[in-house]
């Protein structure tokens, strides 16, 4: 089957309960077993079931096998945010001592998180860019994972999944990658050979901004070495599924971010028509990055535009795809203002991946804890704006983004300002 079709027939999809077309929102926090002798043997993973919601529970469960098809992985586990499954995929790989090697653009508080690491004897080693050029010499015995952004939020850095991924494996180290702002409709980083893919299904998998989640997906292919990667170590006699295992057993359920029964329903909802968003997303966001490109008084970057230094890689492994976000600097903080305060039929608001467009200034708003360093290597600026493309009629947005440009020259040249 092809993607759409996956999404609405595949093997994950259930035949639920009472011939529902939807799994059920089971909102129970306990489930009842017949036997105290059945209860223990759920707890103690013999048999299949649910104990506790926190744990596990029916509905998380048709997201998770619905999400681990459409990525092409061997298994999933749902987070009760995107930031929780980055915090949890990599605690679930490092104990004190160890290094991680992490592209340093990256959303902020990925950047803030790793920052925290550093405080329980966790370091990070950051390029400029993820590339096997950059990544080689900083791999040494305490690596325990490299880890970056597929297409990096804001600044829009595109990652050659496969060389970085063969750099990484020859020096027995995974390839852990945030693929939010791609989604496995643009493409499925496992298959370039990721090691564990991460997305904040709150932006465009649920993708009408209604259910804070996010998801851990294990490819299943790396092969773990427990004397290198220690905190594995209880789980290595799970094979493939030891990453997997240990984060259910062990980080993930005693950290306790898991998503709510009703958010996993509104994320399953959602996926079912991710092919179809995202194909008007990124054609919206192209023809308004050619649209707006070239324009006095505004710089723009979209990877599929001939000035982006990775065009060729995003028509090589991307099937000429950009994303749904276009960036934008406006010269200034103030003009940048003035763009977005002029704006008609777009939402002045944070998230991505919402079928409305969103515009954001992100220096003081979603990086506003990150440090002046952070915030440079994240490719942000005072007037830089984000804007997150949605499905309304391109020639809307279009005709809107110019006459905001407009706006905000008119206002310089009122000002005695030059462009």
């Amino acid at each position: 089957m092809k993607f759409n079709t996956t999404l609405l027939h595949g093997n994950a999809v259930n035949r639920y309960a009472y011939g529902a077309t939807q799994p059920s929102v089971c909102q129970s926090s306990a489930f009842h077993y017949p036997s105290a002798e059945e209860l223990e043997d759920v707890f103690q993973g013999r048999v299949p079931g649910h104990a506790y919601t926190r744990c596990s529970n029916p509905t998380v469960d048709a997201l998770e096998r619905r999400l681990a098809e459409v990525e092409g992985g061997l298994a999933a586990v749902a987070c009760a945010s995107g930031m929780a499954a980055v915090t949890t995929a990599i605690l679930n790989l490092v104990c004190a001592g160890d290094e991680i090697v992490s592209s340093s653009a990256l959303f902020g508080g990925t950047a803030e998180f790793l920052e925290d690491l550093e405080r329980f004897g966790v370091k990070t080693h950051y390029v400029p860019k993820l590339t096997a050029e950059s990544v080689k010499p900083l791999l040494n015995e305490r690596t325990r994972l490299v880890f970056g952004e597929v297409i990096s939020n804001p600044s829009l850095a595109v990652t050659d999944v496969r060389a970085v991924a063969e750099v990484a494996h020859a020096a027995g180290v995974p390839l852990v990658l945030d693929a939010t702002t791609v989604t496995p409709w643009i493409l499925r980083p496992i298959e370039l050979g990721a090691d564990i893919v991460i997305h904040s299904v709150s932006k465009y998998i649920a993708g009408s901004g209604n259910a804070i989640s996010g998801v851990i997906i294990d490819s299943g292919n790396f092969k773990w070495d427990a004397t290198k990667h220690r905190a594995l170590a209880h789980s290595a006699k799970f094979g493939r599924f030891a990453f997997t295992a240990q984060l259910r057993n062990a980080i993930w359920k005693n950290l306790g971010g898991c998503i709510a029964p009703q958010n996993a329903y509104l994320a399953v909802n959602g996926l079912e028509t991710l092919g179809l968003r995202m194909e008007r997303i990124c054609a919206n966001a192209k023809a308004l990055a050619e649209s707006l490109d070239g324009l006095p008084g505004v710089t723009v970057t979209y990877p599929t535009l001939a000035s982006h230094p990775d065009h060729e890689l995003i028509a090589r492994d991307f099937r000429g795809l950009g994303c749904g976000i276009v960036t934008l600097r406006l010269g200034s903080r103030e003009r940048a203002f003035r763009f977005m305060n002029a704006l008609r039929h777009v939402c002045l608001a944070t998230n991505i991946g919402d079928v409305r467009t969103l515009v954001i200034a992100p220096e003081k708003t979603i990086n506003a804890h990150s440090t002046p360093e952070q915030i440079a290597a994240a490719g942000v600026f005072p007037d830089t704006v984000r804007v997150s493309v949605g499905i309304e009629d391109a020639e809307d947005l279009i005709e809107d983004f110019r006459q905001a440009i407009a706006a905000a020259n008119a206002a310089d040249a009122a000002d005695g300002k030059t462009e």
